[in-house]
């Protein structure tokens, strides 16, 4: 097995930038914290400006996209450094083979190998 030191020191860092930037725009669900929210104003006020409503409803479906690849992102950093905790890092989680250097160099959270790497948005 590969010398994990490095990809986690990788995650560690990344994971506290991603961190920041999802506290910007979201917060942690109470009821799921592998979850983040996108945090805006009120879309409902019925006093509002209708121009104005629609200002925050557009900006608040870019925050939303954001959140959601920051997410992904956070949520396969954190499992990233799970599985070096276990000892079980690096390994594909589709055919179980071992992931390559060049391939963890590139993206320290992958969780597939390259032959496996267009299926790895379709895991949980």
């Amino acid at each position: 097995m590969k010398d994990t030191v490095q990809y986690k020191t990788r995650l560690e860092e990344e994971l506290k930038e991603l961190t920041a930037e999802l506290k910007t725009i979201g917060v942690h669900d109470p009821e799921n914290t592998e979850n983040w929210i996108e945090s805006g104003a009120d879309l409902n006020d019925p006093s509002a400006d209708p121009l104005d409503v629609a200002d925050r409803t557009e900006e608040y479906g870019e925050r939303r996209a954001t959140v959601a690849v920051l997410e992904t992102r956070y949520n396969n950093i954190t499992r990233a450094l799970e599985k070096i905790e276990k000892g079980t890092y690096g390994i594909c989680e589709i055919s179980g083979e071992e992931i390559s250097p060049e391939r963890l160099d590139a993206n320290p959270a992958a969780r597939t190998c390259t032959a496996h790497m267009e299926e790895e948005n379709s895991l949980s």
